[in-house]
């Protein structure tokens, strides 16, 4: 076996389980999103909720919470690649200590200030809103302080390879609030339950594996000016100044929405809720399994396995994004009819957010994609180069989303969320290319033509059937069960008769994996 194709192996095994892990993350968070809507509905109750997010949101992207593990991998495999386990220890030590105290410090001020800054955001919200808003920012804020020091303690784990614990942070995170739900109807409920999430799922597991890798983290400790956390401010700075449209096309979505009408932060929302679902588990699972082996390579100067395997991921990973994508779209409406209508979300609300999942599902390609091939400046430690561009391209991006806001309302946000993302994706490949020599874009297009191929005729198959059989008009569990079933045979049978070779072999890995567990329940 080849060394690239080994390395491919491992990030399949890992990608493997963080899939399965965000799958089960995103099921849980139909289930959540579900118990909200039937709670709250759509309105102005429902905006508040989402709007209180917003400065939580800025925090943990100033201090590079989401990435904060994409910030520590590089340099501690390269500490452990070159200067031994103490150095690597010592590296996680002083971030892990600098960040915490940091993090602290920002969520006091912002409790403080936190009025003046949503006026600032949401000045079209009633006092009343504004109120409650501002009510449940407070009660989620510190969410923020267990997502960064726990992201960086994540990323040694993965650095050891250990991959268990991010997958346990997700589905921990999205199952207690419904918990909370549960316990507390309403909006408080859900908030209690973010914040007991993100203590228990984001920090004290992977706390509670490092017990299992003594000296894998020094002892904490303080120190701005060290030489090790200077370097990982270097690179982290990038993503904490950096907009990449994968972090503000939601806050653009929500500013720019809350001027559209009543309701539509909400609408907005939960289509892109579901359309995250597959980006998570292709692009999120993918990319983080990728850089531990990906940054390897670069740093033993392997260059033809670096290109082969980032290649090999991103064919797989975009022929999955496409497949995933026209599977929303066909399905669009009897899922949102299954997962939401009910209690205060009616029917015309149905309507409204299934059309507005049906054209974020043509996003799905430009996000997966884009997860992945930053992976490829981040191993290479270019992250001011990535997110240079990405920067660009956001500030570019918002007076589009103004624009099409003004003239097509929530549907013109959605349309213009799709295009800017896709357009943002596909700059990311080419300045990589320009860079690395990595990905082979021949290659990658042959999979996109064929893919596409393959997944609108599974969805052309699939709308015929339910508009046939008047599914789609009658039981909402029925007509997404009927659908999914049918779209999953031709698309597999597709795949297995005229998919490519990395795109086939994704398939029957996952099938092998399935097969296995159903062996072992038997």
């Amino acid at each position: 076996m080849t060394e690239p194709q080994d390395g491919g192996r491992r990030v399949a095994s890992a990608a493997g389980l963080l899939a399965a892990s965000v799958l089960a993350a995103r099921l849980l968070g139909f289930a959540r999103d579900a118990l909200f809507a039937g709670q709250v509905g759509v309105g102005a109750a429902a905006d508040a909720y989402f709007a209180a997010f917003m400065i939580p949101d800025i925090l943990g992207y100033l201090l590079a919470a989401g990435a904060a593990s994409v910030a520590v991998t590089p340099p501690y495999v390269r500490r452990l690649e070159r200067d031994g386990p103490e150095a690597a220890a010592r590296f996680a030590a002083v971030v892990v200590g600098n960040v915490g105290w940091l993090s602290i410090a920002l969520t006091v001020v912002l409790w403080v200030a936190g009025e003046p800054l949503l006026r600032a955001q949401f000045g079209a919200f009633d006092e009343a809103t504004l109120e409650e808003t501002l009510r449940l920012m407070r009660i989620v804020l510190p969410a923020q302080i267990f997502f960064l020091t726990g992201g960086a303690l994540r990323g040694v784990l993965m650095a050891h390879g250990v991959f268990w614990p991010q997958a346990a942070a997700s589905v921990v995170y999205s199952a207690m609030p419904i918990v909370g739900g549960l316990l507390w109807p309403g909006t408080d409920g859900f908030a209690w339950g973010t914040l007991l999430g993100a203590a228990v799922g984001q920090w004290a597991i992977p706390v509670v594996a490092l017990r299992r890798l003594p000296g894998a983290v020094g002892r904490m400790r303080a120190g701005p000016f060290d030489a090790d956390f200077r370097e990982y401010v270097w690179l982290a700075l990038p993503l904490m100044l950096g907009l990449g449209l994968t972090t503000v096309d939601e806050w653009y979505e929500k500013w720019v929405g809350a001027r559209v009408a009543p309701g539509a932060i909400a609408a907005i929302t939960y289509a892109r809720k579901l359309m995250m679902a597959p980006v998570g588990v292709v692009g999120q699972a993918v990319g983080a399994a990728l850089l531990p082996s990906l940054t390897a390579r670069h740093e033993r100067g392997d260059v033809r396995g670096f290109d082969g395997l980032l290649t090999e991921t991103l064919r797989t990973t975009l022929g999955l994004g496409l497949l995933a994508a026209a599977a929303l779209g066909v399905l669009s409406l009897p899922l949102v009819r299954a997962l939401y209508e009910h209690g205060e979300f009616g029917r015309a609300n149905t309507l409204e957010v299934s059309r507005l999942l049906a054209v974020l599902a043509c996003a799905v390609p430009g996000w997966v994609v884009q997860q992945v091939a930053v992976r490829g400046f981040y191993a290479r430690g270019e992250m001011w180069r990535a997110m240079t561009l990405s920067t660009v391209v956001a500030l570019a991006a918002f007076p589009v989303y103004l624009q099409a806001a003004r003239s097509g309302g929530i549907d013109g946000l959605a349309i213009a969320s799709t295009g800017a993302i896709s357009v943002s994706a596909a700059i990311t490949i080419g300045w990589l290319r320009l860079r690395s020599g990595a990905p082979d874009l021949g290659l990658l297009v042959a999979t996109g033509l064929r893919t596409t191929v393959l997944a609108t005729l599974a969805a052309l198959v699939t709308g015929l059937v339910l508009g046939l059989s008047e599914l789609v008009h009658g039981n909402a569990w029925l007509a997404l069960f009927v659908g999914a079933g049918v779209y999953g045979v031709v698309a597999l049978v597709g795949v297995r008769l005229f998919g490519d070779g990395p795109l086939r072999a994704g398939v029957e890995r996952v099938l092998a994996r399935l097969g296995r567990g159903a062996g072992r329940r038997s």
